[in-house]
């Protein structure tokens, strides 16, 4: 039987994890789908590491692009990053082999260009693996929640952040602590603006956007906030006075006709699932119109959870499950304009640093009123931080544009020592 031939680019973490199941499992996989597959080419720059995973020598090579000289049915690419990566999809559209990747920032914005080459050249992209790791969330929204018109999405989606928050929560250590832990454990790269500052999910949640709302999305149209500038004393205090936990939060959803998309901090009520998402974990809550809520809840990152994301679509291609080229977002109608990224509407948590003096409430309480800001709690700390006492206070439902004028209002006040700290909240 004609074995089904894939070329890969790319064997750092999850290119190694896909190199080694599709060795280990390779008799188990062909017996599952009725033929055999193969590896035509593993390409990567550390052609020694290729060759330590059991890779014969003369299927090695140092360039992936030199590579797809070879025959093959399909490339997976796993480099990474907007640059060499998107030359090695574009050539392999264009020789007409289907692609499999789980780059999400190539894909947040290139993804329309690139899904137009698939459709023009008659073969699939894949990108199961771009969003939950091993999470089969991309196949809930294309298959799955088909029929639902989706209301919402609430997702944990960066394990880093996530297992930097659970720290804090569980152990009261700052943020800087709890990122070298992580750093130390493998968790958190040395550089790790992408996964604490927001960007990583806000790929993310661009490419489950565009799918579930049939337009596409881009980084750029996300409104994006990390964690940190989060403290000990911001999660005590929800906790202990609110009730709610601190994730960080990647949502979606239609209000008013048009699509809000963001990524930040957010205050969730304890009770709520969510909530219970700990340590490198993902989760991601789909609300349908039909369906109602449904939650997809598993290791989000790794070696071996992307690589059987990846190898799912492997094993797609392999049988002719080719219609992932999303028919909506190749006729895009753009039922859902985008909301700018200010406008969005949300209660607030509001964590000002003020000098211990009478009055300070009260000018405080007026700019949020002149901005027409309704206060919906507000207590002050008796002790000693950074420099000043903190005074928080939660808002009813506010424009982000609106909170942000008047806390640059508040910011330039004498009494107020540090810059205000701001946390969304959600009552899921």
């Amino acid at each position: 039987m004609e074995s089904f031939k894939v070329g890969i680019v790319g064997c750092g973490t999850v290119g190694g994890g896909v190199v080694e199941l599709l060795l280990k499992n390779r008799k188990l996989i062909g017996k599952r789908i009725g033929k055999p597959i193969e590896i035509a080419f593993v390409a990567d720059r550390d052609t020694e590491k290729v060759k330590a995973l059991g890779v014969p020598e003369e299927k090695i090579f140092n360039d992936g692009l030199k590579a797809l000289d070879v025959q093959c049915d399909a490339v997976v690419e796993l480099i990474g990053g907007t640059g060499v990566a998107k030359r090695v999809i574009e050539e392999a559209l264009k020789r007409k082999r289907h692609v499999i990747t789980a780059n999400k920032a190539l894909l947040a914005d290139y993804g329309e260009e690139l899904f137009k080459l698939a459709r023009e050249n008659g073969v699939s992209l894949k990108f199961e693996a771009s969003v939950g790791g091993g999470i089969p969330v991309i196949k809930a929204l294309r298959e799955g929640l088909v029929g639902n018109r989706v209301e919402a999405i609430y997702g944990i989606i960066n394990g880093t952040a996530n297992f930097i928050l659970t720290e804090m929560s569980q152990k009261g250590v700052s943020f800087e602590t709890a990122l070298k832990e992580a750093q130390e454990l493998g968790f958190a790269e040395a550089d790790p603006t992408l996964d604490v500052e927001g960007f990583d999910a806000a790929h993310k949640i661009a490419i489950l956007s565009s799918l579930a709302y049939c337009r596409w999305v881009k980084t750029e149209n996300v409104f994006v906030k990390g964690i940190r500038e989060l403290t000990p004393l911001d999660i005590e205090i929800a906790r202990e006075e609110f009730g709610y936990s601190v994730k960080l939060l990647a949502i979606a959803k239609a209000t008013d006709g048009e699509l809000e998309v963001r990524v930040h901090p957010t205050m969730i009520p304890e009770e709520n699932i969510l909530s219970s998402v700990n340590g490198v974990f993902n989760a991601c809550l789909i609300e349908g119109d039909f369906v109602g809520d449904t939650l997809y809840y598993g290791k989000g990152a790794g070696r071996r959870p992307t690589a059987s994301a990846v190898v799912s679509d492997i094993v797609d291609v392999a049988l002719g499950n080719t219609y992932d080229v999303p028919e909506c977002l190749i006729e895009v109608r753009e039922e859902f304009p985008l909301k700018p990224p200010n406008q969005f509407t949300s209660s607030f948590y509001l964590r000002f640093t003020a000098v211990d003096r009478p009055g300070v409430l009260a000018k405080i309480a007026e700019i949020l009123g002149k901005e027409q800001i309704s206060i919906k709690s507000a207590l002050q700390k008796s002790l000693d931080f950074e420099g000043g006492v903190p005074i928080v206070m939660t808002t009813h439902p506010a424009r982000k544009e609106q909170i942000d004028r008047a806390i640059a209002e508040i910011d330039r006040l004498d009494v107020i020592v540090k810059p205000t700290f701001i946390c969304m909240i959600e009552e899921l």
